[in-house]
């Protein structure tokens, strides 16, 4: 947008220039020629300005309730999935020991729906070449006693009601924008039986309500006309990056207690037709400031992406991060090419720990991230694509990562420190496709 401004503008100077100087006295040329070039000079100062104006009013922080409707329609409904995630902080009911949680509602491939659920990993379908197909509920926590269940459902036993507010329910298991409940009971020899299930030994039962404060909406990358024409292999809305859960989780025995204030919580979902490698995510809400030493209670960050596939073609290293710091709006998005956004990273994996090191820019602001999680800490998640093909075989996923962030505003050709931020509880996500 702003070269097209400047080329407007240099078009009609160099018009002015061969049309009507000719016809001006020549010695009237001078100050014709100074004036042309002061309008320029302002022209261009306007033009700044608005490149700052736009990267620091762009607003990402809108509720769109139609993003976290269900998607599997078109050629998503026999090559696609759509999950709804949530992530949270409890607390023991006896010891007060914290933990994190997750639960996950994911869809895929409605139209090849059969009387069972369809496993990909099944060595059965896929000797027939069948792809997979069922709903599954995906629930488990991070640290000590790490693991991740699933429960499957076929289609006929679930009830979705597909647009805004989005709500689907499976027996006891039920997820909205207001209320997620479930339970997953998987015995020890149910999980060695079935490796087809990709998940592990354990119980877990939840009774949550859901109150998304703070969304990160992509704009145009997740847009109506996007996402009719499903444009992207992968799409990513955010409508409670900060979210506060309350009520209760029973995990392998132990009672938890999730409470509004300390939740530290998440909401987003994804759909498409396949997955991004590598695929990066980092985000929470459990901020203190260097600069008070307080905690930011209105205060939130969200990274996502890697490599999106568009049209047959991967975007090679795109990251779309959001900062929400007091009110304050910091957006680093792709698709927004008017705010200049720059993106690197870096993840390693070392034998004890991933670590993600990401620089953001645009043109008003600088984000540094870094953070670091135990593995010991964390899963490696699993995922098969909709093709039933599961290329994601070490990615890693955590709820305990910690980290810094520090936040700098661009002032002239340097920048200038707004606050150091101490990151807890860090949602956080590593990994690859095999080669």
């Amino acid at each position: 947008m702003i070269n097209e401004i400047k080329k407007t503008f240099d078009d009609a100077v160099n018009k002015i220039k061969k049309d009507v100087v000719p016809a001006i006295k020549n010695d009237y040329f001078p100050k014709v020629r100074e004036g042309l070039d002061q309008a320029y000079d302002k022209t261009m100062e306007a033009v700044d300005g608005i490149k700052e104006n736009a990267a620091r009013n762009a607003s990402f922080s809108v509720s769109d309730l139609s993003r976290d409707e269900f998607m599997l329609r078109g050629r998503f409904a026999s090559n696609g999935y759509d999950w709804w995630w949530h992530s949270f902080t409890g607390h023991d009911k006896e010891t007060g020991e914290e933990k994190s949680f997750f639960v996950e509602y994911f869809t895929v491939n409605p139209a090849l729906a059969e009387d069972l659920p369809v496993l990909g990993q099944d060595p059965e379908n896929q000797e027939m070449g069948k792809k997979p197909s069922y709903v599954m509920v995906k629930c488990g926590a991070w640290g000590p006693n790490a693991k991740q269940l699933h429960r499957y459902f076929p289609w006929k036993d679930v009830r979705i009601i597909p647009n805004a507010p989005f709500s689907l329910e499976a027996e006891d298991c039920y997820c909205s924008e207001g209320r997620i409940a479930g339970s997953v009971n998987i015995s020890e020899e149910e999980a060695k039986l079935h490796p087809e299930w990709m998940c592990d030994a354990g119980t877990m039962k939840w009774n949550l309500s859901v109150d998304k404060k703070i969304p990160f909406n992509v704009g145009y990358g997740a847009s109506k006309p996007l996402r009719m024409s499903e444009a992207f292999e992968m799409f990513w809305h955010a409508e409670g990056m900060k979210t506060e859960y309350t009520g209760m989780v029973e995990y392998d025995g132990r009672e938890y207690i999730v409470r509004a204030d300390d939740s530290f919580g998440y909401a987003d979902k994804n759909w498409g037709s396949d997955f991004t490698s590598p695929w990066v995510w980092l985000s929470s809400n459990n901020l203190t400031s260097k600069k008070t030493g307080k905690r930011l209670l209105n205060s939130v960050f969200d990274i996502g992406g890697g490599s999106p596939g568009i049209g047959g073609f991967e975007l090679q290293n795109k990251l779309l991060g959001a900062m929400f710091y007091e009110g304050t709006e910091m957006e680093f998005n792709f698709t927004k090419v008017w705010t200049e956004p720059k993106t690197r990273f870096e993840c390693k994996e070392t034998e004890d720990e991933v670590s993600w090191h990401i620089e953001l820019q645009n043109a008003a602001y600088v984000m540094l991230v870094n953070v670091k999680c135990k593995k010991s800490d964390m899963l490696l998640i699993n995922y098969e694509a909709p093709d039933g093909i599961k290329m994601h075989n070490r990615l890693w996923n955590g709820g305990n990562g910690e980290g810094i962030v520090k936040l700098f505003r661009k002032v002239g050709d340097g920048k200038e420190l707004i606050d150091e931020l101490y990151a807890k509880n860090i949602g956080c996500e590593w990994g690859e496709y095999d080669i």
